[in-house]
């Protein structure tokens, strides 16, 4: 068994994360976070929007550079969507109309993520094809083309390829062209700016100017990677299963499993990810003595809102303990369930439910 938390007992585990979502939340809460994020905004208008797996490495703030809660994440297990769902469809426009309302400009990016040093470092949601996740992300754009339209003059989708190894974007313009962050090396903005504009020659100039500092924040990123002497080969060691929306804090490798709530079917992505974590148990990756289900919904103002983001975090509780009974009901005995909901404003999570599995005697 290896990993930092592979010894820890299931309370202590869970007690470390709700850790990480506290010291997550006070540092997006600070003076200082909260001016960079106006001064950004001031200077960087175009409103980001990512869809991405639920994979920890996934996180485009740090490989950026940008501060937190400047982009919007909507993530789902293998970064497998599609704009047809009811859901998706809401939470996509609702963030696009907000935006357009306000004045701004919206861009898009589609990831999908792969490790140029092992195909098994690869997404799991495509069995690890680079190909197969990559023709996925070209239809979501496809389909977001169909609702704001192919000029792109106020909504930009953008395919962003995420090399893991070395956190590298790959962004994807037309005619097949590519321009890879890791390949760049050592330039200038003013030399940045042309090729984007070489390789997005229908973009307009003012998302191009805000997409600058993201990638000019990838490359900084990039270069100290390379010093730093990080552990590729880490096994899956998932013990936790969220499902909902609010997991921001969680960008911490080979530990959760996260479920959006977006598809009309959510059995099988919960099903899947609870067999992932009971192979992890049987094969002595995690510690056997119970794993932990996270349920989360956000609020923004308090009242009706918060009141039915309760509701939807108490549903998707619910529907997990329900389908994980029935699929696993070996590994539904040694389940710890918490139900929350977070505040967009503080970026708290706020704890409204504990529950134990019906094999549970452990102090939750």
């Amino acid at each position: 068994m290896t990993g930092t938390n592979g010894s820890r007992t299931i309370a202590e585990r869970i007690e470390w994360i709700l850790d990480v979502s506290r010291h997550h939340s006070q540092l997006y809460c600070t003076p200082d976070a909260q001016l960079a994020r106006k001064l950004y905004m001031a200077r960087h208008p175009t409103s980001v929007i990512v869809l991405k797996c639920m994979d920890g490495r996934i996180h485009l703030p740090c490989v950026t550079q940008t501060p937190l809660g400047m982009i919007l994440p909507i993530r789902n297990l293998g970064g497998i969507f599609d704009l047809g769902w009811p859901h998706l469809g809401e939470v996509v426009y609702d963030a696009v109309n907000e935006a357009i309302c306000a004045g701004k400009k919206v861009l898009i990016f589609i990831t999908y993520h792969f490790s140029k040093g092992s195909r098994e470092r690869g997404c799991a949601g495509f069995n690890c094809d680079r190909d197969a996740a990559l023709r996925h992300t070209f239809e979501i754009k496809r389909q977001l083309e169909r609702i704001y339209g192919s000029a792109h003059q106020s909504v930009y989708p953008m395919v962003c390829g995420f090399e893991t190894d070395e956190d590298a974007l790959i962004f994807h313009g037309e005619g097949g062209k590519t321009l890879e962050m890791a390949a760049l090396g050592e330039i200038g903005e003013e030399e940045l700016f042309t090729a984007i504009r070489t390789l997005c020659p229908d973009m307009p100039i003012k998302i191009v100017h805000d997409l600058l500092p993201l990638a000019s924040g990838n490359l900084r990123h990039i270069a100290e990677t390379r010093l730093s002497q990080r552990d590729l080969n880490i096994d899956h060691q998932e013990w936790m299963l969220c499902i909902g929306r609010g997991f921001d804090f969680l960008h911490i490798p080979n530990v959760a499993l996260i479920v959006g709530p977006y598809s009309p079917d959510l059995s099988g992505p919960i099903a899947k990810a609870a067999g992932i974590i009971q192979s992890n148990m049987a094969e002595g990756r995690v510690r056997d003595d119970g794993f932990f289900v996270l349920a989360s919904s956000p609020y923004r103002e308090v009242g009706v809102d918060r009141a039915r983001a309760e509701l939807k975090a108490r549903f998707l509780g619910d529907f997990a303990d329900k389908v994980i009974s029935e699929v696993h009901p070996d590994l539904h005995r040694k389940m710890v369930r918490k139900t929350a909901v977070l505040s967009w404003q503080t970026r708290a999570l706020e704890i409204i439910d504990h529950h134990r599995g019906p094999g549970r005697t452990a102090e939750m």
